[in-house]
């Protein structure tokens, strides 16, 4: 199984896409453009801060408004590896697996981290932190499929042999 470690930055509850991209800036041409508005009403600061590799700890319905793809592409661009929240909005979750996004369910970890904390993610079986394990409930092997070739087009394109 996949193992990777990551800082922690940790969001509250209802995080939804005007947050994690304001409106006004989905006009921008590209997804690169767009990162440095990510996350500006609730803190603006943060984008500017997210370092490849670090991980989004939240509360429940990450995710919700909008059915926009830009959120998760956004997120993925930031260079977040993966986001662990108590619950997801639908059609984010599925909008995020489409684009690559690893997305992990668990009602622990957001009460057990402080941000800047360090968690290592070994998929589809627990989160570590600090000594103590939680686990994780897994994810199809479809969708693992999916996620590991960066999206459902380019999952499409390996199957059927165009890449």
């Amino acid at each position: 199984m996949e193992r990777f470690t990551g800082k922690v930055w940790v969001l509250g509850d209802d995080i939804d896409t005007d947050i994690i991209i304001p409106t006004e800036y989905l006009a921008l041409k590209t997804i690169q453009d767009m990162t440095k508005y990510a996350f500006s009403p609730l803190r603006p600061e943060l984008a500017g801060q997210i370092q490849e590799g670090d991980i989004i700890v939240a509360g429940k319905n990450f995710g919700c408004g909008s059915s926009r793809e830009q959120a998760p592409e956004i997120i993925k661009a930031l260079g977040i590896r993966c986001v662990i929240a108590r619950s997801f909005a639908r059609i984010f979750f599925r909008n995020s697996i489409n684009n690559g996004l690893l997305l992990i369910e668990n009602n622990e970890l957001q009460g057990a981290v402080s941000e800047g904390d360090e968690i290592t993610v070994t998929v589809n079986e627990a989160i570590s932190h600090h000594g103590k394990e939680y686990t994780i409930t897994s994810l199809p092997e479809n969708l693992v499929e999916i996620i590991n070739a960066g999206g459902l087009v380019k999952a499409m394109r390996k199957l059927n042999g165009l890449d």
